[in-house]
């Protein structure tokens, strides 16, 4: 639509008809699931399902963020089409893929001088990341140009709030974010961490609960203290979750009741296969706009 394009990557984990209604372009991850690799493709190379399995059971994974030629590929037919480009990129907090996407856009820019693109670091991950899109995709759709919607997405990226949990810390020892013994002790005592995102898009664990029962409130807590206008919030909310829906719905049906003016039903997606490789089943993300993150 217009004369440019929005684009992100899959690790904004909405789905391939959600992107597709939206018109927002998106570029694939990668992962390695025991040695065999996969494009992060919303689950069409592997169900969801099945890859939370295959992790259960001990499957090895390992991710690939997007690289600098893979980039140039992506970009270049739609700079050849005329077409400017706004492309955002999962959190520099947790991946070193705005460093290839700049590399690229240095590329391109000597070749197309004509055009312009912006790449700016969303901040942001899984349907957060997802849930700045849509809020692009509204603000294009009414009209605004490339510009302005870049600037837009610079002043308010930090306004998309991230509450995660997980019951299960499996992923979270073995990929060093909660030690043995802390991780140990964690399990026997059903605590469940509550993290958020910090201003630099990093995952921040900000308080221990135990039992699920509780954290679920706790969430929902979170987000009646840090979103626009408290219970009043109009807006839209996203969750996701790596194979744990009936939490994740839990947390939708709490927010349901609780914030009479929200903007449709809770959407719940899952935790794509990038970030659930590192976060493995168990965890639920909410995703709303909110108090700026400062810290």
């Amino acid at each position: 639509m217009g004369d440019y394009i929005i684009s992100c990557c899959s690790t904004a984990d909405l789905t391939e008809e959600h992107f597709r209604e939206r018109d927002i372009s998106y570029i694939c991850f990668h992962y390695e699931l025991d040695g065999v690799q996969y494009a992060d493709d919303l689950g069409k190379s592997m169900g969801f399902e099945e890859f939370y399995k295959k992790m259960t059971l001990g499957a090895d994974t390992k991710t690939s963020q997007v690289n600098l030629e893979e980039f140039r590929e992506y970009f270049e037919p739609f700079l050849k089409e005329g077409k400017d480009i706004l492309h955002l990129c999962l959190s520099s907090g947790i991946s070193g893929v705005l460093n290839s996407a700049l590399a690229a856009k240095q590329e391109l820019e000597e070749l197309y001088p004509d055009r312009k693109i912006y790449v700016v670091d969303s901040l942001g991950a899984s349907s957060g990341y997802g849930l700045i899109m849509d809020k692009l995709a509204d603000l294009r759709d009414g009209g605004m140009g490339i510009d302005e919607l870049h600037d837009w997405a610079e002043k308010n990226k930090l306004r998309m709030n991230h509450w995660f949990f997980s019951t299960d810390l499996t992923f979270y020892i073995k990929g060093g974010r909660i030690s043995k013994a802390s991780g140990f002790i964690g399990t026997v005592l059903a605590i469940c961490p509550l993290l958020n995102m910090d201003d630099q898009g990093r995952l921040i664990p900000r308080f221990k609960i135990r039992t699920k029962r509780k954290v679920i409130q706790a969430i929902v807590e979170k987000m009646e203290e840090y979103a626009d206008g408290g219970l009043e919030y109009s807006d839209k909310c996203y969750i996701s979750q790596s194979a744990c829906y009936e939490d994740a719905r839990a947390v939708a049906d709490l927010i349901e009741e609780r914030f009479p003016k929200l903007k449709g039903k809770v959407v719940i997606n899952y935790v794509g296969t990038t970030i659930g490789s590192h976060t493995g089943p168990g965890t639920v993300a909410l995703f709303f706009w909110g108090k700026e993150r400062t810290e």
